[in-house]
């Protein structure tokens, strides 16, 4: 049976402080906390990640060094912005260097850091900071400078090879389509690479919704007209070929089996007709503008925000909660219909004669009434009559309360989704335990579902302790109240055991010869139970 910390071990991975022991050489210690890809819980990933982060930075800042509306004036932020790359990079590359010795690849070398300086990895790290330092030393062409910048991108084949390699080894003997779903789909094959493939494709979505918004302001968007179009091009372009991974490999899922009714089922979905949607404007535009203006569709790029819906369940939460509530809120909803009607029919009773431009009509004052029932008052429509503003002023008070009841209603029924999804969770722990051990496919599950529920380590170890008492408590029966062990005859004849154990202890620990004395003085036993107590001991 699993101890309570081989349980917290389990779920959330070796514990650093385990693995790192403390009074090691400098050399190694650094190593381990840093760079060793095989000690989960150091600052390795972290480490590959940031480094991953500020190379995609590089790219962009390349991109705009060519708009000479964007450089010019902002030379010395990317000057320095390239120092500060080039001294994260250096330092990176003189600390890969200086723990060779502590990397498995070349600690078995004659000379490791030789090893590593020869190796493709050091040579890509080289070149993405030898372009800096040749220009301070030998006269380099401006635009050639440039291009050899471009070679830091190189540096992410340092998270993608290993990826690649664990990918390959995960799902050798399967089919092209298969892997193909590893990659796109969450599965246990997937590994680093889905990962990978969810982070490009949430990149991609975030730059270009926010290109769409940046086109939007005139500025900005006579400067970067053809980036734009180019950064569109490519976004639909990576969004197509999702799109179509998915409706090819999703006959790999439950459900979508079928080659045909599968991917038409596939296609129905939601995040389906979401990632169409993403790309469907483009289309209509590139084979439709000679037939019409389509220029309108542009915004609904915007649409493409809603494929991060499919890596969080927040808006499936929400709509549980509206789905549950829906006749509190219809309800709600009916109250505020019929004050609106009622305050706009006021308004246009007291008002339409003192302001007749303003309150011409029942429908024209229902939009007074909304802004004033919801507290807004922009104050473009107001009344000017003695009575219209009493009115005003009631309407405005009963309007705080009314208005409020779906966001109170709402508020309250997602705390109760997310606490009625966390007991879930605690129910399928306390199942889990049941074994006592934590399975690495159950460990798995409590993972993802902690990442869904937004929950901290602290907080799963908090619930998996929970359970885990739970559970002892049910396997104790001796701390059950004596009417429930009786309820279920598995608990009794548990007890029934533990009692003659007991028993058994107890005579073997005290005094037979003063113990039947006692029993027999006073009428302490009976007969029978004396009987009883020496058919127990064996005798």
């Amino acid at each position: 049976m699993q101890t309570p910390n081989d349980m917290r071990t389990q779920i959330h991975g070796h514990d650093h402080r385990d693995e790192i022991p403390s009074g090691q050489p400098l050399r190694k210690m650094l190593y381990s906390w840093l760079l060793d890809p095989n000690i989960k819980g150091n600052f390795q990933k972290d480490l590959d990640r940031w480094i991953s982060i500020l190379i995609i930075a590089n790219l962009f800042a390349l991109v705009f060094e060519h708009v000479p509306a964007v450089y010019d004036p902002n030379k010395h932020w990317f000057h320095a912005f390239d120092i500060f790359s080039v001294i994260v990079f250096t330092v990176e590359y003189l600390l890969r260097f200086y723990l060779a010795p502590e990397d498995a690849e070349f600690q078995g070398k004659r000379h490791p850091r030789l090893s590593y300086i020869t190796s493709p990895f050091a040579i890509i790290d080289l070149l993405a900071i030898a372009p800096f330092y040749l220009k301070a030393f030998i006269s380099v062409d401006l635009r050639m400078l440039r291009f050899l910048r471009l070679l830091r991108i190189l540096k992410l084949f340092r998270v993608l090879i290993p990826a690649y390699k664990e990918f390959v080894l995960a799902n050798r003997g399967r089919t092209f389509r298969q892997k193909m779903h590893a990659i796109v789909f969450p599965s246990e094959f997937g590994g680093t690479i889905h990962n990978i493939f969810d982070s490009f494709i949430v990149v991609w979505v975030v730059v270009s919704v926010i290109a769409v918004v940046l086109e939007s302001v005139y500025g900005v968007e006579y400067i970067l007209a053809t980036e734009f179009i180019i950064l569109d091009a490519v976004a639909v372009g990576v969004f197509t070929v999702e799109y179509c991974m998915r409706l090819y490999c999703c006959v790999e899922e439950p459900g979508f089996q079928r080659a045909v009714s599968g991917r038409l089922k596939q296609a129905k979905t939601t995040s389906s007709i979401v990632d169409f949607l993403a790309i469907l404007p483009f289309f209509l535009e590139v084979f439709l503008h000679h037939l019409f203006d389509l220029r309108f569709l542009r915004v609904f790029r915007l649409l493409r925000l809603l494929k991060l819906n499919r890596y969080t369940d927040a808006t499936s939460t929400l709509t549980k909660v509206i789905a549950r509530e829906l006749p509190v809120l219809s309800a709600s909803a009916f109250v505020m219909l019929l004050l609106v009607v009622l305050t706009a029919s006021l308004g246009y009773l007291f008002e339409h004669e003192a302001q007749p431009d303003k309150f011409e009509n029942i429908p024209q004052s229902i939009y007074w009434a909304v802004i004033t029932l919801a507290s807004v008052g922009y104050g473009d429509i107001s009344p000017i009559t003695p009575a219209g503003r009493m009115m005003t002023i009631i309407l405005a008070l009963m309007g705080i309360g009314i208005f409020a009841i779906p966001a109170a209603l709402l508020s309250s029924a997602f705390t109760d989704e997310l606490r009625i999804e966390r007991e879930t969770l605690m129910n399928d722990l306390y199942e889990m335990l049941a074994d006592g051990v934590i399975s690495p496919e159950e460990a798995e599950i409590i993972n993802r579902e902690a990442k869904r529920l937004h929950l901290s380590e602290d907080e799963v170890n908090r619930l998996l302790e929970k359970a885990r008492r739970e559970r002892e408590l049910k396997d104790d029966v001796s701390l059950l109240p004596l009417h429930k062990i009786a309820a279920t005859p598995a608990h009794a004849v548990e007890y029934f055991k533990q009692m003659i154990s007991q028993i058994r202890q107890l005579g073997i620990m005290t005094d037979a010869a003063n113990f039947e004395a006692a029993a027999s003085k006073n009428a302490g036993l009976t007969d029978a139970e004396l009987a009883l107590w020496r058919q127990i001991k064996g005798e």
